[in-house]
């Protein structure tokens, strides 16, 4: 469904990305692993078309979406829930919605969100900025499905929540997952990744420096020890 194939994306004169290459098949879940200023958001960033790639290619579905602006990406069937929410705090819950929604028969629509999301339903009226983080991640998370995407992009989502709402997070996740939707994952939390990872990229430095099953990275000490701090 996606590959990336050895893209290489700058920041001014900062070499950020160097041959970064990757897949994620229809359904699966695949997640991205690595310590802090390794690339991880630069690389979704890429994929999006926020931050473009200088060179390599991005293929979504058989189409080159190197280079293509953030919305036509969209268009072509691309969630994504960025690094830091970045919902509209000057909006409602359900305007948040409203201006993501691309409506699709049988697909997700603001009702769907709300059960996936039971707790956002008497907040609908209240605006982004008198949310809690918890609940403002819930909003960036169903501003995406309500786009009705093949590809779901998370930036680390479970960045400052409190082990309660990870665990709740993870559980989504496993329900988005047992759907059908394909969805790539930057993510810290190896626990999180373990439950709902098919495959696991670990990143070190703009490169992909390992990659394997959750499994097959749980038992290799070294990998953890030395590109994971664990």
């Amino acid at each position: 469904m996606l590959e990336v194939k050895e893209i290489h994306t700058y920041y001014g004169k900062s070499h950020v990305l160097q041959g970064v290459s990757l897949s994620v098949k229809s359904g699966s879940t695949v997640a991205i692993m690595g310590r802090n200023g390794m690339g991880k958001t630069t690389l979704t960033r890429s994929i999006m078309g926020l931050a473009p790639a200088a060179s390599g290619h991005i293929i979504f579905k058989g189409i080159d979406i190197t280079g293509l602006p953030p919305y036509q990406i969209v268009r072509t069937g691309i969630g994504f829930v960025p690094q830091g929410r970045f919902i509209f705090s000057s909006l409602n819950v359900k305007e948040n919605f409203q201006i993501a929604a691309r409506m699709k028969s049988g697909g997700w629509d603001i009702e769907k969100v709300l059960s996936l999301f039971p707790s956002l339903r008497t907040r609908l009226g209240h605006k982004g900025d008198q949310l809690s983080g918890g609940e403002q991640q819930m909003i960036a998370c169903g501003r995406a499905l309500v786009s009705n995407p093949e590809l779901l992009l998370l930036d680390e989502p479970s960045e400052g929540l409190a082990p309660v709402l990870i665990r709740e997070l993870t559980k989504m996740l496993t329900q988005l997952k047992a759907s059908g939707l394909a969805i790539l994952l930057v993510e810290p939390n190896l626990n999180a990744v373990k439950q709902v990872a098919d495959y696991v990229y670990v990143m070190s430095k703009g490169t992909v420096v390992y990659d394997s099953t959750p499994e097959q990275l749980l038992r290799n000490t070294e990998v953890k020890s030395q590109y994971l701090g664990m």
